[in-house]
């Protein structure tokens, strides 16, 4: 799609659009001969977690340091943007029936302020955004990755997703073997060295993040083979009770 379909579907402007591409958040998947921006759709894709992100009220710099991150799990911003639309219609569908209520019978006789009421809204709104960005892994992970270019950001992903292939080489051994659990270390030093801390508790998270369905999941099984994730998860279990 061009950049002027993409400002049409999304709603974006395309000065927006261009903006995104300077800074790197949104880079369009090719150009025109004549110079105009094209978009596919993986690009769609991220402008939507982009989009779902500034509902969140996220700074820029920041929604695209976790849309980069290897551990971005797509379905868990879905269910919380699901979650905020659902109160936000709420908030609409309060606020239209207390204005139909003035309509019919006046203001003097309904008082009642109950539906300008935004805090459900906002107190999920911030609790939505400390998940992903009030954390001090998340903290070291925002240290950790200043100056980076997306390329860099992309060539962490590939690597981490070389240890996953390499796990997927092992399924058929014990998870509790040397072998495998020499593996697990190594994915726990990776994740420490690039992006933060991963001490035994987080480790122990994330494995059961790479076992449950969704985005994380399968791009692992696409790394390593049907099954992957459960299998490291897995072996990181085993490995974070000794």
């Amino acid at each position: 799609m061009t950049v002027h379909e993409v400002s049409k579907l999304s709603g974006v402007s395309i000065r927006t659009l261009q903006y995104y591409d300077s800074i790197g958040l949104l880079k369009p998947s090719d150009y025109t001969e004549s110079g105009y921006r094209l978009y596919d759709d993986a690009a769609l894709e991220r402008l939507q977690m982009i989009l779902l992100f500034r509902e969140l009220e996220f700074p820029l710099k920041d929604i695209g340091k976790i849309i980069d991150s290897p551990q971005f799990d797509k379905r868990k911003a879905l269910e919380q943007q699901i979650e905020l639309l659902t109160l936000k219609k709420e908030h609409i569908e309060n606020l239209l029936n207390l204005a139909r209520g003035i309509k019919e019978i006046g203001v003097n006789n309904i008082m009642d302020f109950t539906a300008f009421d935004t805090k459900k809204i906002d107190e999920y709104a911030a609790q939505a955004k400390e998940s992903w960005g009030d954390t001090d892994a998340y903290k070291e992970y925002e240290k950790k990755s200043e100056g980076r270019t997306a390329e860099d950001n992309a060539n962490i992903v590939k690597d981490m997703m070389m240890i996953f292939t390499e796990f997927g080489g092992m399924k058929e051994q014990d998870p509790a073997s040397d072998m495998v659990q020499k593996q697990v270390k190594k994915l726990q030093d990776f994740i420490t060295d690039k992006m933060y801390n991963c001490t035994k508790e987080i480790l122990s998270g994330l494995g059961k993040a790479y076992s449950a369905p969704g985005e994380m999941n399968a791009n692992i099984d696409r790394a390593g083979g049907d099954g992957t994730g459960e299998f490291v998860d897995r072996a990181i279990q085993i490995y974070c009770e000794k």
